[in-house]
């Protein structure tokens, strides 16, 4: 039998209430893990997209306790499936930011992997401002995912959003199956740059590129880009979900992974 592993990416157009947000996850990944997903993955502020910036400051939580985890977890269980759970605000050190955290859970419900995002989106046109810096506190610690599936070890690198622009992150955390990417991409800088950055990583890596994305226009009149996408280790677009609610699914192949580094082995020639 080949190695595979089935996978599924959520898009959302979250609103700024809390469980309504987690209820529409809890039935997204319900619809994913009845198409057979192993592992799941929900976008960047899923839980939560404010009428302004501050409103994640208050629904923050403290690591290991908090209703947006404790849901979190009971999805996981209930579905059987790993989740990369998009971002959720957490307790930082300054009581007037939140860190911006993906956490995983594995199908016991476990808390198995977490990674604070490290770049803070800052963007600014005559009619658009974003300025993460202000609520958000940047993490500093790269982070890779491993989980063993049917006697198979699968390594993911956990990013965020904004991380997709500087590909020495991705560098750092060396040979990996797949890069997960949960994002809230504006449609602004979207439109340009979203699939070419995702399918540079996916080439430049030799490795999956999977992003779960806001895509739509919000309450808080803030337009998101969408295309969440399954991309293989040749660049190819396997998967695409151009706007609104819903999710991809597909299938990571080991076999596919060994056939590109073997026949290009781009990774083995680096000089620096």
């Amino acid at each position: 039998m080949p190695s595979q592993l089935q996978i599924a990416s959520i898009q959302m157009i979250s609103t700024p209430v809390l469980q309504e947000n987690l209820d529409t996850a809890n039935r997204l990944i319900e619809q994913a893990a009845k198409t057979g997903a192993q592992l799941v993955v929900l976008p960047e502020y899923f839980c939560l997209m404010g009428l302004k910036d501050t409103d994640k400051v208050l629904a923050r939580e403290t690591l290991g306790s908090g209703p947006i985890q404790e849901q979190l977890a009971a999805m996981a269980k209930a579905n059987d499936i790993y989740l990369v759970a998009g971002t959720i605000p957490l307790e930082a050190q300054s009581t007037s930011k939140v860190l911006n955290t993906t956490l995983v859970f594995n199908p016991q419900g476990e808390r198995i992997g977490r990674y604070d995002k490290i770049h803070l989106f800052g963007f600014q046109t005559a009619t658009e401002r974003y300025e993460e810096s202000e609520t958000i506190e940047a993490g500093n610690t790269p982070s890779v995912l491993s989980i063993k599936i049917n006697h198979e070890e699968w390594r993911f690198g956990l990013s965020i959003c904004y991380d997709l622009r500087f590909p020495e992150l991705y560098r750092s955390l060396g040979e990996v199956d797949c890069h997960i990417i949960p994002a809230a991409f504006t449609y602004t800088t979207g439109k340009d740059h979203w699939e070419i950055l995702l399918r540079a990583r996916a080439i430049e890596n030799q490795c999956y590129v999977l992003s779960s994305a806001q895509g739509g226009t919000h309450i808080n009149q803030r337009r998101t880009w969408g295309n969440s996408m399954l991309i293989d280790p040749w660049g190819t677009v396997l998967a695409n979900l151009p706007e609104g609610e819903g999710f991809i699914s597909g299938v990571l192949s080991k076999d596919k992974l060994n056939e590109v580094r073997s026949k290009l082995p781009a990774l083995k020639h680096r000089k620096l």
